[in-house]
């Protein structure tokens, strides 16, 4: 599943390049977002953990049309 991730901060390039190699990211008005295939739960879990080790707020999750 294809899932779009939006974090309430602008994220460095060393920050996405080592955290979250697996998706692409972009920025929209201050906000980091990051849009990728997530395998499974425990992909998605796994992420979010690396959110919260990081310190970053999420702000939206959502699903993406396939």
């Amino acid at each position: 599943m294809r899932y779009e991730i939006r974090v309430a901060s602008a994220m460095s390039a060393p920050m996405l390049e080592e955290g979250f190699p697996e998706l692409e990211s972009f920025m929209i008005a201050g906000d980091t977002v990051l849009v990728g295939q997530i395998i499974d739960e425990a992909h998605l879990y796994g992420l979010l953990a690396r959110f919260q080790n990081l310190g970053l707020r999420i702000t939206e999750i959502r699903q993406l049309p396939e």
